[in-house]
């Protein structure tokens, strides 16, 4: 990967349908070279753009378990708790006998959510320990990490912004794009509906598909499509994530770490750590370390000089410990089989 590569993921990080001819405009290429480069890094495998509903909309919460289990059943658990729906990230931590993962599930079905208890009583789970996640402070995206290098400047920021209603990567028309990007229609809910789960499923397996072609999808018109989209990206209810597999890119160190923060700090702190480059997400969480942080460097030095300058640097640190991440098992809305991100079947 190139700089220019870098630079159209920082601006899918921005805005993850905007056009090629925005991306091109904003990357300072044309919108054939942007298509090309994009399509490239999808083909290999290394980024998805990908469509999440948020999981308050369906009445859940996000759990933090982390499975420790004899080291001869972690690739059956491994398998299995990665082609669960109600399991977002997973991976296996250093010493092979650990999987953390986020479950999502009812605040009051936790202490009997089928998942959770099945993995207490399973054959070779030899300890579980889940904590609520209490905030994210990666606003809108699971995963900020801008390590990767690339330049985005101001002004290329603002172009991919300006245009209020998102759009696919094939709805280039001008029409599209300077489109009143008000509200949907009249007495539209941003409540999921039946209706709603081929345009979800849709965006799950790409979060840029064009309006036309997920009208076509969807039996709808494309008007419709535009309206229903708008809505449920204003309420929150839908967002996109970016994936990125940082080992393709050359970044083969990537770690959790659990921090302990006073509470009084806990804001300041984990909005402060979120901002940098090397984090691709921070949250709060219940538990003895009361912040959780996903890290990603290029080897051991690396990873040390940002414990010893940035982490070190924060007011309001306490302590902490630090879970090395040897093998990604899911990525959000992605498996990762053979150095690959995969749509799940």
């Amino acid at each position: 990967m190139d700089d220019t590569d870098g630079t159209i993921l920082r601006a899918l990080q921005v805005h993850p349908r905007a056009s090629f001819r925005r991306l091109g405009e904003a990357a300072g290429i044309s919108e054939q070279t942007a298509a090309r480069r994009y399509q490239a890094l999808r083909r290999a495998g290394v980024m998805r753009v990908v469509g999440i509903v948020r999981p308050a909309v369906r009445g859940d919460s996000e759990w933090v378990a982390r499975v420790r289990c004899r080291p001869d059943r972690l690739e059956p658990l491994a398998a299995s708790l990665s082609r669960r729906r109600d399991v977002g990230f997973a991976y296996v931590v250093s010493g092979g006998t650990e999987i953390i993962c986020v479950v999502r599930t009812p605040m009051g079905a936790v202490g009997d959510d089928a998942l959770l208890a099945a993995l207490s009583s399973r054959v070779g789970v030899l300890d579980v320990r889940v904590d609520l996640l209490l905030h994210a402070f990666n606003v809108g995206s699971a995963s900020k990490w801008t390590g990767f290098g690339g330049h985005l400047s101001e002004s290329a920021r603002d172009l991919l912004t300006s245009n209020g209603s998102a759009q696919g990567a094939g709805d280039d028309d001008p029409e599209a794009e300077g489109e009143d990007a008000g509200t949907g229609g009249p007495g539209e809910s941003a409540r999921l509906t039946a209706e709603d789960a081929p345009l979800v499923d849709a965006l799950t397996h790409d979060g840029r598909l064009s309006h036309r072609e997920l009208a076509r999808i969807c039996g709808w018109t494309v008007g419709r499509v535009r309206r229903r989209l708008r809505t449920l990206e204003r309420s929150g209810a839908l967002y996109y994530d970016v994936e990125i597999l940082p080992e393709r890119l050359g970044f083969d160190l990537s770690a959790t770490l659990w921090l302990t923060v006073a509470p009084s700090a806990i804001d300041e702190v984990g909005a402060e750590i979120a901002a940098h480059d090397e984090v691709a997400f921070a949250a709060a969480i219940s538990g003895d370390h009361n912040l959780m942080v996903a890290v990603i460097c290029r080897d051991t030095d690396d990873f040390y000089r940002y414990l010893r300058t940035r982490v070190g640097a924060v007011d309001g640190v306490l302590g902490y410990s630090v879970s090395i991440r040897v093998r990604r098992l899911k990525q959000n809305a992605s498996l990762v089989v053979q150095g690959r991100l995969v749509q799940p079947v």
